[in-house]
């Protein structure tokens, strides 16, 4: 057999030099984006050309504070050193392989993900969509194959006012309209009940039924908490059911609400965990699914995959992640910047606001409707320097990255306040 021949990268010529950043201005660049690009995104009106941390540059150098972290993928703010060191050191060996071969950084990544979720295997994927996706493909396997559900019979039952994404199957089992509506036929086999209604849920749940599927926290509904003891009752619930509990942490996860998980507020452990977004550290797609050994093993060679899932870039940097995680530091971060958060919001309810749910560094802020839709109110913060995204009606979402400054954080707050007192 010859021997593999040794790579020589001086063969490979001179690297590419990387293209010059486009020189129009925010309002030309705005303009050309329209007759070529889908308009399926409706983005405030700022064109980012530079970040670092917790801060953001347009074209024209005006500076903003990110209080949005990618919807939670930049929990670590943007282009974290040691992420970023991650990624340019990977670069320079391998980046991708499909798993056609095994790679040498995927059994790190994999045993680092499920160390730090207490769980066991870890199935690599890369968008979050993709996660749940793959996460209701292994609840309706194991419906078959373990609890015994007759074929093409397993249900799942979700919660109204959800967001797991936009996929096809997913968007089948979504209460909102506008992310519904004209894409029929629509995926069978969902069930949807009230968000934070165990007596609706146990009347949902039947021998057919594969899995509970829920966020934790909803996100996309405007940061929605359960009342204390919802989670543990899913739990319960589950378990006496035979059924799977799957939770939804692409966006609650990954210390955005103070712990590594926002299950571990009720000291709850589901049998799935779905991740995502904060998993690449604002670098890569990365998700997973990550779920007990008899749940996953459900898989076999050719059943499910993926080209770039558990790619050695993807995981180079997942592995930078848990390492940041593994530490503590970002979790109580959250925690306690999380207080100044509640504290600030709180001074400003009946002042424009009319309420608020936090959690972490994560909030819901309900503003008055007289004064304005949470895109106006969105705008008027833009041209403060601050950036946050508006859902539902006039409710606005705070998620700022976890390496914020309380000084920062505050002055967000009182952005915020000039805003509402305009």
């Amino acid at each position: 057999m010859t021997a593999p021949t040794r790579f020589s990268a001086a063969a490979a010529g001179p690297a590419p030099q990387p293209p010059a950043p486009d020189a129009r201005s925010s309002a030309e660049l705005i303009r050309a984006e329209g007759p070529v690009l889908a308009h399926n995104y409706h983005p405030l009106p700022v064109v980012v050309a530079r970040a670092e941390g917790v801060w953001v540059e347009d074209v024209e150098g005006r500076r903003y504070l990110d209080m949005l972290a990618g919807y939670s993928a930049l929990n670590f703010g943007h282009r974290h050193p040691a992420l970023v060191e991650a990624a340019h050191r990977q670069l320079d060996q391998v980046t991708l392989t499909s798993r056609a071969f095994h790679n040498d950084r995927l059994a790190g990544f994999a045993e680092g993900l499920a160390a730090l979720t207490g769980m066991d295997m870890v199935l690599p994927m890369n968008t979050g969509a993709e996660a749940v996706e793959s996460g209701i493909k292994v609840a309706r396997k194991w419906a078959y194959d373990v609890k015994g559900v007759a074929p093409d019979q397993a249900t799942i039952v979700v919660a109204a006012d959800n967001f797991h994404g936009r996929t096809t199957t997913l968007v089948s089992f979504s209460t909102d309209p506008v992310a519904r509506a004209g894409y029929g036929p629509y995926t069978p086999g969902f069930r949807i009940v009230p968000y934070n209604d165990l007596a609706a849920l146990e009347a949902a749940v039947d021998e057919t039924t594969a899995a509970v599927l829920i966020e934790p926290i909803q996100g996309e509904a405007g940061v929605l908490i359960p009342d204390d003891g919802y989670l543990a009752g899913v739990r319960e619930l589950t378990r006496r059911a035979g059924c799977l509990f799957i939770a939804d942490e692409i966006q609650s996860g990954l210390g955005r609400t103070g712990r590594t998980l926002a299950v571990e507020h009720e000291s709850v452990v589901p049998d799935v965990l779905l991740l995502g977004k904060a998993l690449g550290g604002g670098i890569v797609p990365v998700s997973a699914v990550v779920a007990r050994r008899d749940v996953l093993e459900v898989l076999h060679p050719g059943e499910h995959g993926s080209t770039f899932g558990g790619n050695p870039l993807a995981a180079a940097v997942g592995s930078a992640v848990i390492d940041l995680l593994s530490t503590g530091e970002y979790q109580r971060r959250a925690a306690e910047l999380g207080e100044v958060l509640r504290a600030g919001l709180a001074g400003l309810t009946g002042k424009g606001i009319t309420g608020f749910r936090a959690r972490g560094l994560w909030a819901g802020v309900d503003v008055d409707p007289a004064l304005g839709t949470g895109r106006e109110i969105s705008e008027r913060l833009m041209r403060e320097g601050v950036l946050v995204k508006d859902t539902h009606g006039s409710t606005v979402r705070l998620a700022p990255p976890l390496t914020i400054t309380e000084d920062e954080l505050s002055s967000a707050i009182e952005a915020l306040g000039r805003v509402l007192g305009e």
